[in-house]
């Protein structure tokens, strides 16, 4: 079957749109629990703090490979990080 790469990218598009409007990270929950602040782990990320700021008030996601290094540096499971559809509804 041959993927149509337009077709692939209007729906992730439209996905990424849908998930604007909701909450799927729990980041800034986990740093305030941990006593970890933003500027931490921006440092430790070699990010910059606007971008750590964005993921915590969920404006935008960090890709996984970063979602990786900040369970890592938190000592937390990946899961802890991100909200489940369950916790949605």
């Amino acid at each position: 079957m041959e993927t149509n790469i337009s077709e692939v990218y209007k729906f992730f598009t439209f996905c990424t749109f849908e998930a604007m409007d909701n909450k799927l990270n729990r980041i800034k929950e986990v740093l305030v629990r941990q006593g970890v602040s933003q500027k931490e782990l921006a440092a430790q990320l070699e990010k910059n703090e606007h971008t750590i700021s964005n993921w915590c008030i969920n404006k935008s996601q960090p890709h996984l490979k970063e979602l990786y290094k900040i369970a890592e540096f938190l000592e937390v499971e990946i899961c802890d990080l991100l909200i489940t559809s369950k916790d949605r509804t």
